[in-house]
């Protein structure tokens, strides 16, 4: 019943000034301050481990982790689905079900960063 959806990850300030233009295309902006959302999470060491799920330009699925110091880190906050809860039509529930993350700056800075990587052959 409280599956975990995601996390949103906060940066303190001096943080994102230190990770500049490397952090921005996985920057997401809400009224809370610029964060990080990811599906999964691994704070047990000394660099906090997020991976993103997204799509290339092209489709392609792409899974891509980020690691930062954990001292970087503001606050990490849990997205849950609860399902919807009440007397609602089946339409609203298979609505509240489909919401995915999408992240297309970050898989085409991924996807750039990949060619640029690969052995010439």
């Amino acid at each position: 019943m409280n599956d975990s959806n995601g996390y949103a990850v906060f940066f303190f300030p001096q943080a994102l000034e230190a990770l500049g233009e490397a952090i921005k295309p996985y920057l997401q902006d809400s009224p809370a301050g610029p964060h990080v959302v990811c599906n999964e999470i691994d704070t047990g060491g000394a660099l906090i481990e997020m991976t993103l799920h997204g799509r290339s330009s092209e489709g392609r699925e792409l899974a891509l982790e980020l690691m930062v110091p954990t001292g970087m880190v503001r606050m990490v906050v849990s997205t849950h689905s609860d399902g919807l809860f009440g007397f609602t039509p089946r339409m609203a529930e298979a609505a509240a079900s489909t919401a995915t993350v999408s992240a297309p700056k970050a898989a085409q800075a991924v996807e750039a960063s990949s060619e640029k990587t690969k052995p010439a052959g």
